[in-house]
């Protein structure tokens, strides 16, 4: 799945727990916030003053690696 900048943040968070660390790095820590729920990426880099396309990039980055590391735990138990 790559990630885009409509797709809310808590989406994300929950597809991929290891994008929490990107967030917070960039500033943008308020998981339990409300607009968390609803904001998607590019309003909440916007608000934070965050270039949304970095922020994407750097976040897909780390999904990319997730979902890489799911395709190699999926062969472990053949």
């Amino acid at each position: 799945m790559k990630i885009t900048k409509d797709m809310s943040i808590m989406e994300v968070v929950q597809r991929y727990p290891d994008t929490m660390m990107v967030f917070m790095y960039a500033g943008m820590g308020c998981f339990g916030c409300h607009a968390a729920q609803f904001e998607n990426i590019e309003e909440g880099a916007l608000v934070h003053g965050i270039d949304p396309d970095k922020l994407v990039d750097a976040l897909n980055e780390i999904a990319s690696a997730s979902d890489e590391a799911d395709v190699e735990l999926a062969g472990v138990g053949k």
